[in-house]
C-alpha cells in the first residue's frame, strides 16, 4: 500500500527449485504509515447475491461485476474502510496465493501516450475481486489483465501470484499496459517499487503474459530505443534520483543476503531474476524483509556509521505487516499452504504460521484502529517494537531471543500439525487448523507482552531524572 511516495513496499518470489522443500514462496513488506493497524480475517466460500454481485470502490467510482460464486480466502484489509479495502495478501482454497501491490512508477512518456484511469482498478480492490475467483498462478494474471485492459488502472503496480507449481510477477504500467513474468523454478526476484521485468519473450507464452497490444502501443508511439529487444523496464519505468537511495539499495539488499557469492560491492542496478548458491527457506525470505542492513555501514541502528544511513531499509517503521507465503508440495491446500505472518515492523514482530485451510483467526487480529488498544494483534507487536526502538542497545538481545525462541516453537507447530492432520479432511481439517493458529497467536501475543511488561519495568531504571547520590560527599 502507498499513502506515501516514501513509504512503500517490498517483495519477493522464491521458485520451487530455489527453495530447501520444493516450496513456492510469494512475501511482501505493506508499507504505508508508523500507525495505520491491519487485521488478518478469513471470507466464507459464498454465492454472490443482489447488490453483492458488482463491487464498488469506496475510494472511487471504480464498479465491477463479479461472478457468482466467490472462493473462500484470507486477507489481512485496513482497519478502516473510509480508503477502500486493501486486502492485500492472502490464499483460497484453490490454493493460489496473491499479493497486491508493489508500488512502481510509470515514466512521463509513457503515461503521455496512455494516462492513468482515475476511476481504473487500484491496490485497494486487486485481492477482493481477483482472489476469490481464480484456481491457478496464472488465471490470476489472466484475470486481473483482463480487467485493466477493460477498466485502467489508476495507478502503477507490482502484483505477486502463486501456486504450488508457479510464481509469477505481474506489472502495470501507465492506464492499460501490463506484463508478467514466471519466476524460474531455480531463482528468486526482489523487488523494491520500480519496474523490474526487463526482456519480453514473445515467443515463449510459457513464462511470459502481456496485454494483447502492448507491442503496437510502444511501436505505434515510437517509446523503445532499442533496435533488438523489448525491455519492459527501459521502456516503462524510471531510473532517476529517487531510485538509487530509495529503491535500488533494497534490491542490493536482497540479493547480498540471498547471493553472497555475487560479491555485489556496489548498488547498481541490478537483474530482476537471480538465483543463489545455497537452496533458499522461509527463514531466508523472512531475513531478507526483516532487512535494515545489519552489518554494513548503512545499517540505521548502528549509530557509529551514522554519516552512511543515505539508504532506504528493507524493513522500516511504516510497515503495517509482512507477510510470506509458502506453497508446499502436498496435494491439499488447506494444510498445503502457510500464510506466515508478522503484524507492525518484520524486524521487531515474529512470523506468525496460519495454514490455508483455517476458517477463522484470533479474535486480537480482527481489533484495532488508528490509536493504540492493547487487545489488537497489531498493537501489541508495535508496543514492544516502540520500546525497542527507545533504547536498542539495551533491549535489542532480548527482543532477539524472544524471536529466535519463536521461531522454533512455530517450526515446531508446523511438524506437530502436519502430523495430526494428516488423517483429517473438511470441516474437521479445518477446525483443527483453526485451532493450531489460534494457538500459535496466542503463543507470540503472550510472549510480546511479557516483553512488553518486562521492557517497562527496566526502563524505570532509565530515566534521565535518575539521581545517584555520591556517598562521599
Amino acid at each position: 500500500m502507498e499513502n506515501n511516495i516514501y513509504s512503500a513496499c517490498t517483495s519477493i518470489l522464491i521458485g520451487k527449485k530455489a527453495s530447501v522443500d520444493g516450496s513456492v514462496m510469494i512475501g511482501r513488506n505493506e508499507d504505508s504509515k508508523s500507525a495505520w493497524p491491519k487485521h488478518f480475517i478469513v471470507h466464507p466460500q459464498h454465492t454472490n447475491k443482489n447488490e453483492e454481485t458488482v463491487f464498488k470502490s469506496n475510494d472511487s467510482k471504480f464498479k465491477l461485476a463479479l461472478p457468482e460464486m466467490a472462493l473462500k480466502y484470507t486477507a489481512t484489509p485496513e482497519w478502516t474502510t473510509k480508503f477502500g479495502l486493501f486486502e492485500e495478501d492472502g490464499f483460497n482454497e484453490a490454493g493460489v496465493a496473491m499479493s497486491a501491490t508493489e508500488s512502481t512508477y510509470s515514466n512521463d512518456r509513457v503515461l503521455a501516450c496512455d494516462p492513468l484511469v482515475k476511476d481504473g482498478i487500484g491496490e485497494e480492490a486487486m485481492i477482493t475481486v481477483v482472489l476469490p475467483y481464480v484456481k491457478t498462478a496464472r488465471e490470476g494474471v489472466a484475470r486481473l489483465g483482463q480487467i485493466i485492459e477493460a477498466y485502467g488502472t489508476c495507478e502503477s503496480n507490482g502484483i505477486l501470484f502463486g501456486d504450488k507449481n508457479e510464481a509469477w510477477y505481474m506489472e502495470t504500467a501507465a492506464g492499460h499496459q501490463w506484463v508478467a513474468q514466471r519466476i524460474p523454478d531455480d531463482s528468486y526476484a526482489v523487488v523494491a517499487n520500480q519496474m523490474a521485468i526487463e526482456k519480453i519473450d514473445f515467443d515463449n507464452p510459457d513464462d511470459f503474459m502481456w496485454a494483447p497490444h502492448i507491442q503496437e502501443f510502444v511501436a505505434s508511439n515510437h517509446l523503445s530505443s532499442s533496435r533488438t529487444e523489448f525491455n519492459f523496464r527501459n521502456i516503462f519505468g524510471t531510473n532517476n534520483l529517487m531510485d538509487s537511495y530509495y529503491n535500488l539499495p533494497r534490491v542490493w539488499e536482497g540479493q547480498r543476503l540471498l547471493s553472497p557469492e555475487k560479491n555485489q560491492a556496489e548498488i547498481t542496478r541490478l537483474p530482476f531474476i537471480q538465483t543463489s548458491n545455497q537452496l533458499l527457506s522461509v527463514q531466508s525470505a523472512q531475513m531478507v524483509l526483516s532487512s535494515h542492513y545489519a552489518g554494513t555501514k548503512y545499517d540505521l541502528l548502528e549509530p557509529s556509521t551514522k554519516e552512511f544511513h543515505h539508504f532506504r531499509p528493507i524493513s522500516l517503521a511504516a510497515t503495517q505487516e509482512s507477510h510470506i507465503l509458502q506453497l508446499r508440495q502436498m496435494d491439499d491446500p488447506a494444510i498445503a499452504d502457510i500464510h506466515w505472518l508478522a503484524m507492525g515492523v518484520a524486524a521487531e514482530s515474529s512470523y506468525v504460521p496460519f495454514y490455508a485451510g483455517i476458517n477463522d483467526t484470533h479474535p486480537d487480529y480482527k481489533r484495532g484502529e488508528a490509536t493504540y488498544s492493547p487487545d489488537s494483534a497489531y498493537w501489541v507487536f508495535k508496543h514492544a517494537g516502540v520500546l525497542v526502538d527507545s533504547h536498542p542497545k539495551e533491549f535489542l538481545d532480548e527482543l532477539e531471543k524472544l524471536q529466535s525462541e519463536l521461531r522454533i516453537a512455530f517450526d515446531q507447530s508446523i511438524i506437530e500439525t502436519d502430523k495430526g492432520g494428516s488423517t483429517l479432511s473438511g470441516i474437521e481439517l479445518s477446525d483443527y487448523l483453526t485451532k493450531q493458529g489460534i494457538k500459535n497467536a496466542d503463543l507470540a501475543l503472550t510472549k510480546y507482552r511479557g516483553l512488553t511488561a518486562d521492557l517497562i519495568t527496566k526502563m524505570t531504571d532509565l530515566s534521565p531524572l535518575k539521581f545517584q547520590q555520591d556517598l562521599m560527599l
